[in-house]
């Protein structure tokens, strides 16, 4: 046969490249995971043996990454915290006021008309009056030197604590006397009277965040208007942190409709309405 019969066969074989397993990348997923499984171990072993507060500080973390809940005071977890820590601090002003005021000469004839208890918003010392006035003059503004004495002593234990102060003013439903100075004025006077005082035996005036006239719309006896305790003062020793959250929210309140006050000022057409 010719050699036309019989083609020549070419057989073609292509080399693909690649590389070994032993090359290859899934080792370094693996090796990944393992450093990521020692360090979380290390990081639990660690917390094991912190104290209390550098826990509550990680979990603090955890429940609030960015920290503008501690910033604004809107978060639960920051709130909770900080009524916390600080009802500790109140329970030893507490006692210590306590102390304090039973080294008073007077202390027998007042023990009766101060009650002091922590409330939500602090430590509440109230200074309950009697039908010929304990603590300020019966219809007037000025301090009785048993009133001048207790706030005296109050203002010694206070300086030792970094809380904010808020002092109220109260007065029963007797209506007052004259017709130009109501409940409203002489409340609002007596609590100023308090802060005075407080001022003149050491507390720093910043430390005085409110000072707050109530008359008769917050009885002690609401079913005796006419009670003379409930002409009382209340001096509040204000959860710690408390006055920073109240400023920011009213900050964050007033925000927008300073803006659109800002755009109308400035002669800014304001957004058409839908």
């Amino acid at each position: 046969m010719s050699a036309k019969a019989h083609p020549k066969i070419i057989i073609v074989r292509k080399v693909v490249g690649g590389h070994d397993d032993e090359h290859g990348g899934a080792w370094k997923v693996a090796y990944a995971d393992f450093v990521t499984a020692m360090m979380a171990l290390f990081i639990v072993l660690w917390l094991l043996s912190a104290s209390e507060k550098v826990q509550k500080a990680v979990g603090g973390y955890f429940q609030d990454p960015t920290g503008k809940g501690r910033q604004t005071g809107t978060t639960t977890a920051s709130v909770a915290e900080a009524l916390t820590l600080n009802q500790s601090q109140l329970q030893q002003l507490k006692e210590k006021l306590d102390q304090a005021m039973k080294q008073l000469p007077t202390f027998k004839n007042l023990q009766n008309q101060v009650h002091m208890t922590i409330t939500a918003e602090g430590l509440r010392i109230d200074l309950l009056e009697t039908q010929r006035g304990l603590f300020f003059e019966a219809g007037n503004q000025t301090p009785t030197a048993a009133g001048k004495e207790l706030l005296d002593v109050l203002a010694h234990e206070l300086v030792k604590l970094p809380n904010k102060i808020a002092i109220e003013g109260h007065t029963d439903s007797t209506p007052y006397g004259r017709s130009d100075y109501s409940n409203w004025e002489l409340s609002a006077d007596r609590a100023n009277s308090a802060r005075r005082i407080l001022i003149e035996s050491g507390l720093q005036d910043g430390r005085i965040s409110q000072v707050r006239g109530f008359a008769d719309q917050r009885l002690l006896f609401k079913n005796q208007p006419n009670n003379p305790s409930n002409r009382r003062i209340s001096i509040i020793v204000r959860n710690a942190g408390l006055d920073e959250q109240e400023e920011s929210t009213a900050e964050t309140s007033t925000q927008p409709k300073a803006k659109t006050e800002a755009k109308a000022a400035s002669g800014e057409p304001k957004p058409a309405e839908k």
